[in-house]
């Protein structure tokens, strides 16, 4: 029953940012979804509902290395940044998806801000 609780609290955290949370071609959405093993990142423009960039912590190089998931977050993070700051996109607008902004979503943040994006 906790678990039901749980979970419905942050889909309604989630409804409520993306409702003011929106991604264009010029300002696209840096999304986070977090499992207890995996973290993901995509940069989406909602415009045209469509995934410009993703990573995660399933890459093969990242997977096979045995370090903790802040670290892979970290790493997450800066890869995120770098296809999109490759592609030319600076600013991007975070969605954190629910999630309270500290542990691995912060890290992942963090890291993508020192990869150069700005949110």
């Amino acid at each position: 029953m906790a678990i039901n609780k749980k979970i419905a609290r942050r889909q309604k955290i989630k409804s409520r940012t993306r409702s003011q949370v929106f991604g264009d071609a010029n300002r696209p959405r840096l999304c986070v979804f977090r499992s207890n093993k995996e973290i993901y990142a995509q940069i989406v423009d909602d415009a045209q509902s469509h995934t410009l960039f993703a990573a995660s912590s399933r890459e093969e190089d990242i997977a096979k290395n045995t370090i903790t998931r802040l670290e892979e977050a970290k790493i997450v993070g800066k890869r995120i940044a770098e296809r999109a700051v490759a592609a030319g996109i600076k600013s991007v607008v975070f969605d954190r998806n629910g999630y309270l902004y500290h542990g691995r979503v912060k890290n992942l943040a963090d890291a993508a801000r020192e990869g150069g994006l700005e949110f």
